[in-house]
């Protein structure tokens, strides 16, 4: 492949990931993908998958193209998928559109797939090629990728604290820490979740909805629409069944309770419309990673854990956090106020490390990504 030819597919690529970016709020359980048609320089097609159960990226491209396909090239974020699932085979359709090239920024870690579109293609005798922009595709699909490849979602943890690294005061008086700027941020990224997950104590405390909320996401009317047309599976984890039924938590809608025990409350939650869940622990605490395994199992890309110090805690000890969203007000709440995490260390070599991979103001607020750094010795 020439030089010239490899720049064009980049960008190319980079238009395909741009089209994905916009399933952001609404592909779940299926991966964000994006497809862009090309036929003599010019882009003869563009196509995004919506949503589960509906065409994928490749179908909306080569409908637009129409018999312009025939002899294009297509570029697609994600290997073309080879099964029948919800929908026909991507791969199939790209072969009987008579598409000449095939260029995938990554291979589909799906079992299913993993390969299997792209030998499909070849067999057909379509010049196929991968691997373009393929970091920038990962990144997009973190959560989707994981699951597959390890039956865990991907865990972001949201934090938000003063400069001098408090949550809430020592009454547990928590709202509000940050401006709107940054609560549209965390609206949005409720939006992007699978699950949005928290605890009793937060509940409890903040009576807290953990809903998303359209008015505050702050997007575009498409993309808006799209958030609001998918509620994210909210998660609250109580171990010994404190937050009553009567609270806004389960007011506010459909819910998955996490519990220690309680099997034999499960028809009433189930009289109230949630679902009771009881998984194993010690001590009336629920094991996060059996829970994790459960939300994978059930199609979850994304937990993002809203909760207190203490659950918070719980996940960074474990070792169960991908990423800390971490959004910081410019004020001081005190020596008396409450930690940013209940993790108890003695000696600075217990510390854990996180590289700063992001970092922007939000308002009048900063708005911090960090990823566990690899633990010593691991």
């Amino acid at each position: 492949m020439s030089a010239q030819q490899a720049v064009l597919d980049a960008g190319y690529m980079a238009r395909a990931l741009e089209l994905a970016r916009k399933g952001r709020y609404s592909t779940h359980p299926n991966p964000r993908v994006g497809c862009v048609i090309v036929r003599d320089a010019q882009v003869v097609g563009e196509g995004w998958h919506v949503r589960a159960g509906e065409p994928h990226a490749e179908v909306h491209a080569l409908r637009q193209a129409g018999e312009q396909a025939r002899g294009a090239t297509a570029y697609v974020t994600l290997e073309p998928c080879s099964h029948h699932g919800r929908t026909p085979p991507c791969a199939d359709a790209l072969v009987k559109a008579g598409v000449g090239r095939v260029v995938a920024a990554m291979q589909d870690p799906n079992p299913q797939v993993a390969g299997r579109g792209l030998q499909r293609l070849h067999d057909a005798g379509i010049e196929v090629h991968s691997g373009v922009l393929q970091a920038e595709a990962r990144k997009l699909n973190k959560g989707f990728i994981k699951r597959m490849e390890s039956g865990l979602p991907y865990v972001r943890v949201k934090l938000a604290m003063s400069l001098d690294g408090r949550t809430a005061m020592a009454s547990g008086e928590s709202q509000w820490i940050t401006g709107p700027e940054a609560r549209a941020a965390v609206q949005r990224l409720r939006a992007q979740s699978s699950v949005v997950l928290s605890g009793a104590d937060t509940v409890l405390t903040d009576n807290a909805r953990l809903t998303v909320r359209p008015e505050q996401l702050a997007l575009d009317p498409e993309q808006t629409a799209l958030a609001a047309s998918r509620a994210p599976l909210r998660v609250l984890v109580d171990g010994r069944l404190r937050v009553p039924l009567d609270t806004a938590f389960f007011q506010a809608g459909p819910a998955l309770v996490a519990a220690c025990a309680g099997a034999d409350a499960v028809a009433h939650y189930q009289a109230q419309g949630h679902e009771l869940l009881s998984l194993p622990g010690a001590q009336g605490h629920v094991d996060l990673r059996a829970l994790l395994l459960e939300l994978g199992a059930r199609g979850a890309n994304d937990v993002l854990v809203e909760a207190g110090p203490r659950l918070a805690g719980a996940f960074a000890q474990l070792g169960l956090v991908d990423e800390y969203q971490i959004f910081i007000a410019g004020k001081f709440l005190g020596s008396s106020a409450r930690p940013l995490l209940d993790l108890p260390l003695s000696r600075m070599d217990e510390a854990l490390e996180l590289n700063i991979v992001k970092m922007r103001a939000v308002g009048s607020d900063w708005h911090v990504i960090a990823l566990p750094a690899p633990r010593r010795g691991v």
